[in-house]
């Protein structure tokens, strides 16, 4: 079982000691671990070993360690907060990390940059993009990349059993920070104590009281490490059934009775429509839809996997049955029906045209729908515990999952799964004898709980589409308050105006930063030239320096002329940068996708990169994978 480190840097490299002692009765020995900065080797000393002098911190926990182009480093975290208490377990969520170099030749990597290269600089830059913008939780005690229902099946319920072994791997998202040490396992098991997974996601429970009854309500969100990035650059499916933007959400409940203290756990799940089909920016506010080829095979293999983990599986799709979403929901509907798997239930809801005039209550037609094609409320994990939060008895678990998605699985999708938590919630407190099942006894009278409830949904909401779009959730003024609101409505176009800039001009870096925090991008095995080394061609380059330039002295001209605006030699500058700026605006439009800020490091399936360098005046040109197709139907549909 993992705890705080004590963390000392000296001349000889980096020293990592447990803070709480091993047990007396277990007859291991207190263990530390050093890594030189001769060879950067790991290495198992005892616990007198650690220094007592230099640069000596306690730490919240080791994630792992990377090798970049030229260094090594170990990524720590190195101060925590308490998000809530799941029934005795505490959470916490990083809020700071360091990026320690640990050779010699890197000892300068957070001063002087004389011993490092231009490249090393920019995946050192990478990582703490991505150390920065992520949200990570952990529980010393407590497996958070498991379900509460996978943790009882795999024995985790008590806290001396948790183990990283028993980690699901989908969820582990320091996975690859951690591969050497979970090798070295093998030879010293006392090494397990410094492995510390983590989230990537969303968690916090919250506790308050209905009626007389003490209670606790939990969420937990997981992001999958598989097909990970941002919003366009990973879409769809790949070839070994992973979908992009794939996460696991539980709602769990504890009632803290004087008789009985009961467990419930709610399971949904979110991810990509699961055929091949991507959105490939061009600097236009819709993006330019294509589909790829028969995708059966991987979609087939995504389905297996769902349903060996979560049973049947209700599908809803929220995507649009008009316009430029009708290929995405024909795709789907059509692979399905290839299937033709009894255990996948396939649910259609066109919500833009329910919800229509912002009447947002009418998502609960949805409930009827998922209700008569078999779905109930009473499919969940529920079990007993005592005083001390051991299981008494597991009275159900849960065989089916909803996976929702709409396009991008957020915001459509944060409010189906927010009406569907709040739904089973009703019946779970009639489990637990909380509230009378006769329907006049109703959980959202109790206003705090109501607004605890909600403010739990709409800060899920919010994480995992910063995550995934660089923004806050759409539509959290539903989920928020439960009305649709015109300050919501605007604030949903403030958020629209910024995912459209990020998505084309800044997120090519972010998902650089997912490949190589996830391993996708390994630098030191990567031979040849520099990934960063723009070799589009030279004028392709230039074109938005001339672009900014004309602007400059439009501007000029307009608000500071020479002399006067209607002066000649004024309007002369005025028409020739308006000219300049007409010209170069119209060839960025036409070829939008050379201007696109792309990944450097792991090509998008979707896009083709042709020619050679820029100084054979040729250089490189981006465009569509033949592999892809423009649906027939999106012309006359956009």
């Amino acid at each position: 079982m993992s705890c705080p480190l004590l963390f000392a840097q000296t001349s000889e490299g980096l020293f990592f000691k447990p803070t709480a002692a091993v047990s007396a009765a277990s007859g291991e020995k207190d263990v530390v671990i050093s890594v030189s900065k001769y060879d950067s080797a790991i290495r198992v000393t005892d616990a007198d070993q650690f220094p007592v002098q230099g640069n000596i911190s306690k730490v919240a926990a080791l994630l792992g360690f990377i090798q970049l182009k030229l260094n090594r480093y170990a990524v720590i975290a190195n101060t925590v907060e308490e998000t809530g208490q799941l029934a005795g377990h505490t959470i916490y969520k990083v809020v700071q990390h360091s990026i320690v170099p640990v050779s010699s030749s890197a000892s300068a990597a957070s001063g002087s940059r004389d011993t490092i290269d231009a490249d090393e600089a920019r995946y050192l830059q990478l990582l703490e993009t991505q150390l920065t913008n992520a949200t990570l939780f952990f529980s010393y005690t407590y497996d958070l990349t498991n379900s509460l229902q996978r943790n009882e099946t795999l024995g985790n319920n008590a806290s001396n059993r948790f183990s990283w072994k028993n980690c699901d791997t989908r969820f582990f998202w320091n996975h690859y920070l951690t591969e050497e040490l979970r090798e070295l396992t093998q030879q010293d098991a006392r090494l397990s104590r410094f492995i510390q997974p983590v989230i990537y996601g969303y968690a916090k429970c919250v506790e308050t009281v209905l009626g007389a009854t003490p209670i606790a309500l939990a969420l937990i969100t997981r992001r999958s490490r598989f097909r990970a990035g941002t919003r366009y650059f990973r879409r769809g499916i790949d070839e070994d059934g992973n979908v992009g933007n794939f996460n696991e959400t539980e709602q769990i409940l504890g009632t803290w009775g004087s008789a009985e203290r009961h467990l419930f756990s709610l399971l949904q799940t979110r991810g990509s429509v699961p055929v091949y089909w991507a959105e490939i920016n061009n600097l236009k506010y819709k993006p330019s839809l294509v589909l790829g080829e028969n995708s059966l095979e991987s979609t087939t293999k995504h389905f297996d996997q769902q349903i060996s983990l979560y049973g049947d599986n209700y599908l809803v799709n929220l995507v649009n049955q008009k316009g430029y979403e009708l290929p995405v929901k024909e795709a789907y509907e059509g692979i399905v029906k290839q299937l033709n798997n009894p255990r996948v239930h396939y649910n259609y809801f066109d919500f833009h045209h329910e919800c229509r005039k912002m009447q947002w209550h009418r998502v609960h037609l949805l409930l009827d729908q998922l209700q008569e094609a078999g779905l109930k409320n009473t499919d969940v994990f529920h079990k007993t515990v005592d005083a001390n939060g051991q299981t008494i008895q597991v009275i159900s678990e849960q065989h089916s999952v909803v996976r929702t998605n709409c396009m991008d699985c957020l915001d459509r999708t944060n409010v189906v799964q927010s009406v569907l938590a709040h739904w089973v919630l009703q019946r779970e407190f009639e489990t637990a004898h909380i509230l009378r099942d006769d329907g006049n006894d109703l959980w959202e009278a109790d206003k705090n709980l109501l607004s605890l409830f909600q403010n739990l949904w709409a800060d899920n909401a919010d994480a995992v589409s910063f995550s995934y779009s660089g923004t806050g959730a759409l539509k959290t003024d539903f989920t928020r308050t439960g009305k649709r609101t015109k300050a919501g409505a605007f604030n949903d176009f403030v958020n629209s105006a910024s995912r459209y800039y990020q998505n084309n001009l800044t997120d090519g870096p972010r998902q650089d930063s997912y490949d190589l925090f996830l391993g996708n991008f390994q630098p030191f095995v990567q031979p040849g030239r520099s990934p960063f080394v723009d070799a589009r061609p030279s004028y392709i380059q230039t074109l938005p320096t001339v672009m900014y330039a004309a602007l400059t002295v439009l501007g000029a001209t307009i608000f500071f002329p020479k002399y006067h605006f209607t002066s000649m030699k004024n309007l002369m500058f005025f028409l020739t940068a308006s000219v300049v700026l007409a010209l170069s605006g119209k060839f960025v439009i036409k070829n939008g996708i050379q201007f696109v800020n792309w990944p450097r490091l792991v090509q998008p399936a979707f896009l083709a990169v042709d020619g050679g360098s820029s100084k054979d005046g040729k250089g490189v040109k981006y465009a569509p994978s033949s592999k892809f197709y423009k649906p027939n139907n999106q012309k006359k549909s956009d």
